[in-house]
């Protein structure tokens, strides 16, 4: 498959390996796409897996749909849950990174019947996140979340300074101006910052009412895997530390010498931790 349609918009997805694979959903996060993961596909589909990596809303030039409420968290869970069934799959490995890790967090609450493992990079879970911006230093590390609630001032610097933002981050130059010429197309820049400003109070409690799901929080119940860079200038560690009390499945903590962008600088890291969880091929 090379898509995707939910309510009149189109999602570009690229679709690697076996077709008789376990399924892995790969999403990315701000202001990235799916070419983030092409470090990291290779490694998996050589593992036996089949990987679907969608450009998600805002993303996808056929996907960026104008206004805050099409960002919220509901509707971009109903996306994954779409590119799911277009592709045939009853339970996938879900792995997300940065904003595709907070919509993987969300998804395990709402669909963990969907799920065979889940496995997040960098984002913790955004109860320990609201924990940790009235507890800890990260309100400081996320100003730029209210930052970005100002309407086209954003849009306007950030095309002109997201390739120094990108550099001093730790990303790779490649992948700065793969990401920047994205940014610059029509649309782009204000889909992307769209899901900043779906939040509802994003230095108040991080977002986290957007994440509930009908019934109240829910503890995830699927194998899960979170891996966070300590050098993560954007993600500290009091909410990584305490992600572990919101899983009450097999959890595992990955700590990382690293910064942020981990599919693009630590590709071995991350697909081991996807295929630790992965069944093993019969023809392995």
């Amino acid at each position: 498959m090379n898509g995707f349609s939910r309510q009149g918009l189109w999602f570009d997805v690229t679709d690697s390996g076996p077709r008789d694979g376990e399924v892995a959903v790969l999403l990315h996060g701000w202001p990235q796409d799916h070419t983030a993961w092409d470090r990291v596909t290779p490694l998996l589909t050589a593992g036996g897996l089949r990987v679907l990596a969608p450009d998600q809303r805002g993303y996808s030039p056929s996907a960026r749909p104008p206004g805050t409420s099409a960002y919220r968290m509901p509707e971009l869970v109903a996306d994954v849950a779409a590119l799911l069934q277009e592709a045939g799959a009853e339970r996938a490995h879900l792995v997300g990174h940065d904003w595709g890790g907070s919509v993987a967090w969300a998804f395990a609450e709402r669909h963990p019947e969907l799920l065979r493992s889940l496995t997040v990079l960098s984002t913790p879970h955004h109860r320990a996140m609201a924990w940790a911006f009235r507890h800890g230093d990260q309100a400081r590390r996320s100003w730029y979340m209210a930052a970005f609630q100002v309407p086209v001032v954003p849009e306007v610097v950030l095309r002109r300074t997201l390739p120094s933002v990108l550099r001093r981050s730790g990303l790779p130059e490649p992948d700065v101006q793969r990401y920047a010429a994205r940014f610059r197309e029509r649309g782009a820049a204000s889909g992307g910052l769209a899901w900043y400003r779906a939040l509802a109070n994003p230095l108040g409690s991080s977002g986290a009412d957007a994440h509930v799901p009908a019934g109240g929080p829910r503890r995830i119940t699927v194998p899960t895997t979170y891996v966070w860079g300590s050098r993560d200038p954007a993600l500290g560690r009091a909410a990584a530390e305490r992600t572990a009390r919101w899983v009450v499945s097999d959890y595992r903590f990955v700590e990382l010498d690293a910064g942020h962008w981990l599919p693009e600088t630590r590709p071995d890291d991350v697909a081991a931790a996807v295929l630790s969880r992965a069944a093993p091929r019969a023809d392995s």
